[in-house]
Parts: structure tokens; sequence; C-alpha cells
């Protein structure tokens, strides 16, 4: 996180197409939200001293007001008819509802007990004019463009899309749509990766597959550097003789982590080429998504300017036994379900690297502490999906 540096290029963005951008600035309402005192229900706006203090009391109505309308001074002694939404005339205090109360002849009876400010939203309580509603850093979701239209703002000022080279390595990679042939495999990584940048709002520049030669992989990642914002490879970053990643990177820039104590995906690399921030996630499946939601992700976040970015973790009863203590932080494919009794979790039952259907399955990861057993039944540490990919 010490290393994501914060966005600096700002553009304005019509609201329309503000889904996922990231505020640069805070947004101020410029007119108090609702602009006027407005009916929560459809009734009739009267004033409180004109209802008799015991007994019914029967008004005529001088006035019909729907939502839009200007509505003039009530006259005393009277109701305006008016509908959710409409402005409460001046001299009204109180609005009934319309099912308690009695219509004949146009004149109504009410017969209830009332209180001042009854079914009336004041002007200004659901935002206040000149208040900041919206912080810079603020990710905008569908509910915020609402607001952000309820204050009559249509484009806004956000941070320029963080700008991702993505690139694959292997010799056994293959693109779908092609043959399959002996000793090849589809490259889903690129695929994972390509969607989980697009969920975040990246901008992708896709460098394709590179073969396993440490020339080429050199050469791929000095390009890359020179117009991405940040880059990520898959695959390369173990300690084989073909994974050349970490030997490209030790050579262009700097490698500030290359192991993790987590599985999957131990072998991680992080560090920065020509000044440019590199994540180089583990060819293995499972791992690369793990890791990209752990690791990436927040880093991702940070780097356009957002605040808030470690997922929240839930408490959850365990529908599953784990009875080997692992040395490493493990991150099991989990679903969480409704039971009658309460939320389970449970887990998939192939947990390997290369299972990547377990994602597809999944819900959540469930996280399991090193040295730990879970007996079903125990509280588990959960992150749901929906904190690690969108």
């Amino acid at each position: 996180m010490a290393h994501a540096r914060r966005p600096q290029q700002i553009e304005q963005c019509p609201l329309l197409n503000a889904l996922g951008r990231v505020l640069a600035q805070p947004l101020i309402a410029p007119h108090p939200i609702p602009p006027t005192d407005n009916s929560a229900m459809d009734g009739y706006a009267l004033r409180l001293d004109d209802l008799a203090t015991q007994g019914s009391t029967t008004l005529p109505i001088s006035q019909r007001i729907t939502a839009g309308d200007i509505p003039v001074e009530l006259a005393a002694n009277s109701v305006a008819r008016i509908f959710t939404g409409a402005s409460i005339p001046a001299g009204a205090d109180t609005v009934i509802a319309q099912e308690q109360s009695h219509l004949e002849s146009g004149r109504i009876t009410f017969n209830i007990p009332s209180h001042i400010g009854q079914h009336i939203r004041r002007a200004g309580e659901d935002i206040e004019q000149g208040h900041a509603f919206l912080s810079a850093g603020y990710r905008i979701q569908p509910q915020a463009m609402g607001l952000i239209a309820a204050n009559g703002i249509a484009t806004i000022a956000v941070f320029r899309r963080l700008k991702v080279a993505l690139l694959s390595t292997g010799n056994e990679l293959l693109m779908p749509g092609c043959a399959l042939q002996n000793g090849k495999r589809y490259n889903a990584n690129h695929f994972t990766l390509s969607g989980l940048l697009q969920a975040l709002g990246c901008e992708i520049i896709d460098l394709g597959t590179i073969p396993d030669k440490l020339s080429t992989t050199l050469n791929a990642l000095e390009a890359a550097a020179t117009d991405a914002d940040l880059i990520i490879s898959s695959g390369g970053v173990s300690v084989g003789e073909e994974d050349h990643v970490k030997t490209a990177i030790e050579q262009l820039g700097a490698l500030n982590i290359w192991k993790l104590n987590i599985k999957p995906g131990k072998p991680l690399a992080f560090g920065e080429i020509n000044n440019t921030p590199f994540f180089g996630l583990p060819g293995n499946p499972v791992s690369l998504f793990v890791t990209f939601c752990l690791f990436a992700r927040p880093y991702i976040l940070r780097a356009q300017g957002i605040e808030q970015v470690q997922p929240q973790t839930i408490k959850i009863h365990a529908q599953f036994n784990h009875t080997k203590k692992g040395s490493r932080q493990e991150y099991l494919r989990s679903r969480l379900t409704t039971a009658e009794h309460g939320s389970e979790v449970a887990i998939f039952g192939k947990q390997g690297s290369g299972v990547l259907s377990s994602t597809v399955w999944a819900n959540s990861l469930t996280i399991i502490r090193p040295g730990s057993v879970i007996t079903a039944g125990d509280l588990v540490e959960v992150i749901p999906f929906n904190e690690l990919i969108t």
C-alpha cells in the first residue's frame, strides 16, 4: 500500500458513464434535498389548530396540489388535497393520509389524533445545502449516481482510469479458438485477469502471451513500463529453469516481494521496472485468482485514489472439518449458505491450486490461520467474493 501512487490526472465524466469511476473532488450540494417541504403521503394538508381537540372535524377542500405544482397559501379552516412529493402550502403544518379520512360532498372529515409535522418531509432532511455529500476517493456506485442526479449535477471530476499492462508467460499457452495441441493448454489466466481488471474499471493494455525466454521477457516488460501505470503478469515467478520473470525484474528494476506464506499463492513477485510498479502472479489459476484478490486488488484501488481498500470479513459457522495443521495461512474456496438456524459456510471438495472450477462454485474465501484446526460448528473468518472481485 505504501508503494501505491495516487493518481494525478483528472478528467470530466458524464454522470451516465460514471459507474465505477473514482471521484477526484468532493461533491457539494448546490441546494437542499428535498428542495422544499413536501408530503410523504397522498392525503390532506392542513393546520393542526383547525382540528377539534376532541371528536371529529369536517373541513372543505380549498386547493389540489400534485407533485410539481406551486401551491398558494392554505386558506383558513380548509384543507389542501395533496399527493406524495407535492410541496406543502404555506400555512399548513400537518398531513393526514387519505385512508385516515372520509370524503363526502367536497368536504373531508377527520377523527384521528395528529401532530405537527406528521407525514411531512422537510426541506434538506436528506442533504443540507452546502453539505459535502460525497468525498474525493469515493468509487461511484449505482445508488450514488441517483444521489448525484438528485443534486442536479450532470458531470463530475474523476481520476483518470489506471492503465494496466497485462501479459502471460508460457510456451504451453494457447488462446481459445485454436485447436488444442499435445502438451498445450488454453490461457485461462489471461481471461481471469482481464475480467478482474475490467471489474475494477482499469484500462487494459493487452500484451498477449510471451514465450519462456529471458530476452523476450526482458523486452516485453521494458516496453510495458513505458506506457502503463502498472504491469501484471501471470506465470514465470517460481523457481524453475524456465521461470524468467523474477530474473528479468531484478535486471530491469527492483524486486521487493517474492514469496508469501499463504496457500494457494506462495510465488508472488512485487517490484518495479523503470519506476513502474509490477505484480508477478503465480501461473496456477487458483493461486493467481487468490493473490490478485488479496494483494493486487487493494493496491489497484489505492492507486485509483480510493481510501477503503481492504476487504471486510465476517464470522460464520463452519460446515466442514479441517484437521491438518498447516504452516501457511490458507484461503479455502467456500460457499456461504443460509440454513434454518443461520448462515453456514462449506468448502469445495478439491482445494488444489489448479482447480479453477472451485472459484466458480464458491462465493467466498474461508481463512485458516497457520496451525489451526477447524471442527464443524466452529466460527471461521470468511471474505465474501463481493469484497474481493468488484
